[in-house]
């Protein structure tokens, strides 16, 4: 089977093109034939296409819209230019799984997608008005293009963390937002903990039941998860992303009464104080430089930039911070799991975050640390040390994928 997977964005989408069914699934063979990305849609958009084994096209166009631009990927797809020889015709793409970012307390679980689930996606359109909206173009463009006929399915960053118990989910604030607005925390990045977690029990060869450990999803955005018995029992996003992790332009955790006071000395509104605490913040804004972690630390060892240092290690003390309560939440864990573009990426990052925990037993080596890098997958943590820890790279593409397979054949969806 043929999935087209689609991450679509307020102006861009990113796609994969996978060959997988059952069968693969359980041999862990499922290919990448072509991915790529469409960014700024609207205007002039930059496009990136690639098949597996093949040079990378680069061009430019005026694209409109999401329709325009998943029916560009779908011509490309399906040309003798790109190379991808089992796919000639749209009726050689057999399934679309899309990625959607907000599924509320409906979804708790990947779904095939009807005119009841685009109902369902569109009431929490509140909850994610930056997300879903583009999530939903995505829907429309792909049914548009290749028919009713084409099974879609969506599955959602939220359902992985739909297992959280009341206690972890609720804010302290009166129950009745709650009952009444579906106030609480939802958590996200659920895919990529779900496959990092996968990946886990598959290399030590535990059953799910026995997956006890702390993921770190670390990239531009950033988020901390306590799994146990391989169920989210805890994660540090909230009714928004927003909440956590320091990030690379997003604050993390704050006291809310910030909000009152910045209103009143700055004479901003909530709207304009929300756009600086999700885009002018976090490492950006301690640092005054950048959200961008490479470039942080190389001024860092270049030019000793004071305030490039207190932004890293405002980012590694936060995150050090979860792991030491989520190690607490799980009453102790098997092992602590670094994941996302700059848990995968940077070692010197992963042993800040480690530096201070050795009490816990986590116990970093740096050679192994050091090798650990550049889509590899690796165990970094000292031999004997009570705490394990790991770098597996995520790879919700791939799960999205093989969702969508099972939600299709029908088949248990328990990964």
């Amino acid at each position: 089977m043929h999935v087209l997977v689609l991450n679509c964005g307020s102006s861009s989408v990113r796609f994969q093109l996978i060959e997988t069914d059952l069968a693969t699934i359980a041999a862990d063979a499922d290919r990448r034939l072509a991915h790529g990305r469409i960014e700024r849609i609207g205007g002039h958009a930059l496009i990136v296409l690639q098949a597996e084994g093949r040079e990378q096209l680069l061009e430019d166009a005026p694209l409109r819209d999401h329709r325009q631009a998943v029916d560009r990927i779908l011509r490309w797809v399906v040309s003798p230019d790109s190379g991808i020889e089992s796919v000639r015709s749209v009726a050689d793409v057999h399934a679309v799984g899309h990625r959607v970012v907000h599924g509320g307390e409906h979804f708790r679980a990947s779904v095939r997608i009807d005119e009841t689930v685009v109902a369902g996606i569109e009431e929490c359109v509140e909850l994610a008005p930056l997300h879903n909206p583009a999530n939903l173009r995505g829907i429309r463009a792909a049914r548009e293009l290749l028919g009713e006929g084409v099974p879609q399915v969506a599955v959602f960053d939220t359902a992985f963390h739909s297992t959280l118990p009341e206690v972890a989910y609720l804010y302290g604030i009166p129950y009745q937002y709650y009952r009444r607005f579906k106030v609480r925390r939802y958590g996200f990045h659920g895919t990529s903990h779900r496959y990092v977690a996968y990946r886990y029990r598959k290399l030590r060869g535990i059953p799910r039941e026995q997956v006890r450990i702390v993921t770190l999803h670390l990239g531009n955005g950033c988020s901390a998860c306590a799994i146990r018995n391989g169920d989210s029992l805890d994660t540090s996003m909230g009714f928004t992303p927003l909440e956590g992790l320091l990030m690379g332009t997003r604050s993390g955790d704050l006291d809310a009464s910030l909000l009152e006071y910045l209103a009143h000395k700055e004479g901003m509104t909530l709207g304009e104080i929300e756009i600086v605490l999700n885009k002018q913040s976090g490492l950006l804004g301690i640092s005054g430089l950048t959200g961008d972690m490479r470039d942080l630390l190389a001024e860092e060892a270049e030019h000793q930039d004071r305030r490039a240092r207190l932004a890293i290690e405002a980012f590694c003390y936060r995150a050090r911070k979860y792991v030491g309560a989520y190690l607490a939440a799980l009453g102790g864990a098997e092992a602590v799991v670094f994941t996302g573009g700059i848990g995968e990426n940077a070692p010197e990052i992963r042993a800040r975050i480690a530096a201070g925990l050795e009490w816990m037993g986590l116990e970093i080596d740096a050679q192994r640390n050091a090798a650990v890098v550049d889509g590899r997958t690796g165990e970094i943590g000292r031999d004997g040390s009570r705490l394990a820890a790991w770098v597996i790279p995520t790879n919700e593409e791939l799960l999205i994928a093989r969702d969508t397979v099972r939600v299709v054949e029908d088949a248990p969806r328990r990964w």
